[in-house]
């Protein structure tokens, strides 16, 4: 078995910069670009990337032997369980953990050349929750927002390097962005590609960083946005702004910012689509003899609405376009009226008179 610890140079309880200095020093040694040796260089990186990752070099630390057998070829499954029970191998771990290692590899990078996918650059995207009140549906409006998030540096621009200096190939994955990963089990040999961890894919790095934002590309700064939102907008509904989201790394594209619409619940006014409904309570004698009665509105002025004779409660009467705009077409909703007939709990002595006179005329 390859003693990682042995080729970088370094204790076994060395800590991450030691593994990272003592690769540094190792690759600018052996790298073949420099006249190194080719062969010693991909030892020496097959040995950081083992021992760079925490929980590869926890699983090497402990199941280092699983490493020993190379290939298949040739690999009798007899020995294998005479080598599982006496030859070091937890036998119930590797069988039990069978799942893990093919997650790792046919999951994650394949076998054989298939390659994991290069590091996303782009900025994460941004949700943001924005409560509004019925009646700013009516309008569209502008609305600003102070959000702290990466914005693209304005020293470098995105790109990390300082202004007016360039960039240097990689050394570690000659510009490629990737490196190669060999892993071997009693299985077989596996090889995937990772992103490189020297330059985050990128393939090169800035001969002198930012001094702003250290080589990122962006910073963690407030940002004032405006956004338009749009009438007719309804609760649940989420509105996408494009590239005002995160920065993203290097001159990476920025994400996208999403306003997620919340309508406060009005004390008056059901919201259905983009129809309203009201209840509205009218005199015993507006009912039966019909007439007209006072609606509010949205827009918080009073329209008349005609009552005609005979109503009865639960009657639903309807204000054509007098609801919320609609979002995406020209026109808007109606309001619809529920008609309560009022039953009066105390009547004076006249009214009591005049009903029952009514009374004796069948009514």
């Amino acid at each position: 078995m390859k003693d990682y610890y042995k080729i970088l140079g370094v204790p076994r309880n060395a800590t991450e910069q030691e593994i990272k200095r003592a690769y540094r020093r190792l690759a600018h040694k052996y790298h073949p670009d420099k006249g190194g040796d080719e062969k010693k260089f991909k030892e020496i990186n097959e040995a950081y990337q083992v021992l760079s990752d925490k929980e590869k070099r926890a699983q090497y630390d402990r199941f280092g032997r699983v490493f020993e057998h190379g290939s298949t070829a040739g690999f009798d499954f007899g020995d294998f369980w005479k080598y599982g029970e006496g030859g070091g191998i937890d036998l119930e771990f590797d069988l039990g953990d069978l799942e893990d290692l093919f997650e790792e590899f046919f999951g994650l990078g394949g076998i054989g050349g298939m390659r994991k996918r290069r590091e996303d650059k782009r900025g994460q995207d941004i949700l943001l929750d924005i409560e509004m009140p019925l009646e700013a549906t009516l309008k569209g409006q502008n609305k600003e927002f102070q959000l702290y998030k990466w914005v693209i540096c304005p020293r470098c621009q995105g790109l990390g390097a300082e202004p007016g200096t360039g960039f240097d190939e990689c050394f570690s994955c000659r510009g490629r962005g990737e490196v190669q990963q060999i892993k071997r089990t009693f299985l077989g040999t596996f090889t995937r590609y990772v992103t490189c961890p020297e330059c985050k894919g990128e393939g090169n790095r800035p001969k002198t960083p930012c001094n702003v934002c250290r080589g990122e590309g962006r910073i963690k700064e407030r940002e004032r946005i405006k956004v338009f939102i749009p009438a007719g907008v309804d609760s649940g509904q989420t509105l996408k702004v494009p590239g005002k989201g995160e920065a993203g790394k290097r001159g990476g594209r920025c994400g996208d910012l999403y306003l997620k619409i919340f309508i406060k619940p009005h004390p008056i006014f059901e919201r259905r689509g983009d129809d309203l409904y009201l209840s509205k309570e009218i005199p015993f004698s507006v009912a039966v003899l019909g007439g007209t009665v006072e609606i509010p509105t949205l827009e918080g002025r009073e329209v008349l609405l005609k009552v005609p004779p005979g109503s009865q409660s639960g009657k639903i009467l309807r204000l054509s376009g007098k609801g919320i705009p609609h979002f995406s077409k020209v026109g808007r909703g109606d309001l619809y009226v529920e008609l309560e007939v009022k039953v009066p709990k105390r009547l004076t002595k006249k009214q009591r008179e005049l009903l029952e006179n009514l009374q004796k005329e069948g009514l």
